[in-house]
């Protein structure tokens, strides 16, 4: 049996020969069949350096398994590759010498991770610093991400230029002073006004997915919102955040069955309320085939400046393919 647990720096396993089995197996092999993408060299490279302990003591990788063993393994992570400056073209809508507002487009990661070392909003602003700042300090490269937008949201985004600004805003967040307003076409008919509370964690069901869990199991998280406009069956929301979970928007819509339209990973890409026949079918599917995104833009952002205390509110457009999405509800599904 296969326990792990990951951090910022190592990867762990704890696994155990089950009772009454005879491996006849080496220590190197035995846990190379267990890990996957852990080459036999590297797991050898590991024995060596002491990160595979058995039985609380370091072993040889030709120790031969015995019954009942205990194996703790602890995998140190490569350090991510430096990013590097990329050109790209980035919607500015606000920036001075302490921070830069971007408009986020759909698709655009936020930062360089594991598949995704290229490309992201780092990569654009790194190349954005270096060509329109005078002062191209080892500061000045490194922007400051204040807070994020999943791959498929797009929107407005604060960023730091120094570590003084950085500070002065992530305490706006941390303390829920900076005012941010999202945008979002859900499944169902909400009341005209709610809020939605929940603590979020990752799902015990798939790692990859995050869901609403029993008070105490996951992280606070608190979503206001209220209706703009509503459809047959979908409505336009206005949704504040009290708190920044990972997909807190989508997961809290989708625990109270108001699922993100266009959503691929918590259900929005279905008709989940209404007729699917005839002309309201093929409607939804040509929407479908069209987006590649879910309904959910951060369309307004409102912060104290960190050098002047000047309150500060940006508002965004909504991107083309929500507008698109808008405008058919509108035109073909006006509520009854």
């Amino acid at each position: 049996m296969l326990a792990q647990k990951e951090n910022k720096t190592n990867t762990e396993y704890f696994l155990q020969v089950p009772e009454g089995q005879h491996t006849d197996i080496r220590l190197d092999k035995y846990i190379t069949s267990f890990i996957q993408n852990a080459s036999r060299n590297k797991v050898q490279k590991a024995i060596k350096d002491g990160y595979v302990i058995v039985n609380g003591e370091p072993e040889k990788a030709s120790y031969t398994m015995q019954p009942g063993d205990k194996i703790e393994i602890r995998l140190p992570k490569p350090p991510p590759p430096e990013a590097k400056p990329e050109e790209m073209d980035l919607d500015i809508v606000y920036e001075d010498d302490q921070i830069i507002i971007v408009n986020k487009s759909v698709d655009m990661v936020v930062h360089p991770a594991f598949g995704n070392w290229t490309g992201t909003l780092v990569n654009g602003l790194l190349y954005h610093t270096q060509e329109n700042l005078s002062l191209a300090d080892e500061e000045t490269l490194r922007p400051g991400i204040v807070h994020r937008l999943d791959k498929n949201t797009s929107g407005l985004l604060v960023v730091a230029k120094n570590d003084v600004a950085h500070k002065k805003l992530a305490k706006q967040f941390a303390e829920k002073t900076a005012n941010r307003t999202y945008w979002t076409i859900v499944w169902g008919n909400p009341p005209d006004s709610g809020t939605i509370k929940g603590d979020i964690g990752r799902s015990p069901k798939d790692r990859k997915i995050m869901t609403v869990l029993p008070d105490g199991e996951g992280k606070h998280a608190v979503t206001h919102y209220k209706v703009r406009e509503r459809f047959d069956h979908l409505s336009l929301l206005e949704v504040k955040l009290e708190t920044g979970r990972t997909h807190q928007i989508r997961v809290h819509m989708q625990h109270k069955n108001y699922y993100v339209f266009g959503d691929t990973t918590y259900g929005g890409t279905s008709v989940r309320y209404g007729p699917n026949t005839g002309s309201r079918k093929q409607m939804f599917n040509n929407l479908f085939a069209r987006i590649t995104d879910q309904m959910l833009h951060a369309k307004t952002l409102g912060i104290v400046h960190p050098a002047t205390d000047e309150y500060m509110e940006f508002n965004s457009e909504l991107p083309e393919n929500f507008q698109h999405v808008l405008d058919a509800l509108r035109t073909n599904c006006k509520p009854n």
